[in-house]
């Protein structure tokens, strides 16, 4: 069984899974500390959701919901199920926390960005009612 859970501070247990996940999502991720866990963690627009199955931290996924002039904004990013513990339903279970803690908070739209090669988290996306959008995303790098 799938329990999700929320996160408000760091600990060694959530810093290791969260380095251990995240690479499974991004070959650019460099780790975290504990130090920048926490200021992710307890960042007041911010939830960071858990999924556990069998008491191990198998998924994780983080919402940022901030106030615009034309409404809140509530975007999912950071959605990982560990390779292990895919097609158990954890993925649904974190997405569908976050859209009902965005409902909840007044959000009217739920976004969300998936790079092109993510094929199954595509399914999962649009079998939970994500709309493909025809949109152009753009990034500045401070890296460059």
């Amino acid at each position: 069984m799938i329990v999700i859970e929320t996160h408000h501070s760091a600990s060694p247990e959530l810093l290791a899974a969260t380095n251990h996940l995240i690479p499974q999502l991004s070959s650019s991720f460099a780790g975290l500390t504990m130090e920048q866990l926490e200021a992710v963690l307890v960042h007041e627009s911010v939830t960071f959701f858990v999924a556990r199955a069998d008491s191990a931290i198998v998924g994780i996924l983080t919402l940022a919901m901030f106030p615009l002039a034309t409404g809140l904004r509530a975007w999912i990013e950071d959605v990982v199920v560990d390779t292990s513990a895919r097609g158990q339903g954890a993925g649904d279970a974190l997405v569908n926390a976050a859209l009902a803690t965005a409902r909840d908070a007044g959000a009217r739209t739920v976004d969300l960005t998936s790079r092109s090669d993510r094929e199954a988290a595509h399914r999962l996306y649009e079998r939970m009612g994500f709309l493909r959008r025809e949109t152009n995303v753009y990034r500045f790098s401070f890296d460059n």
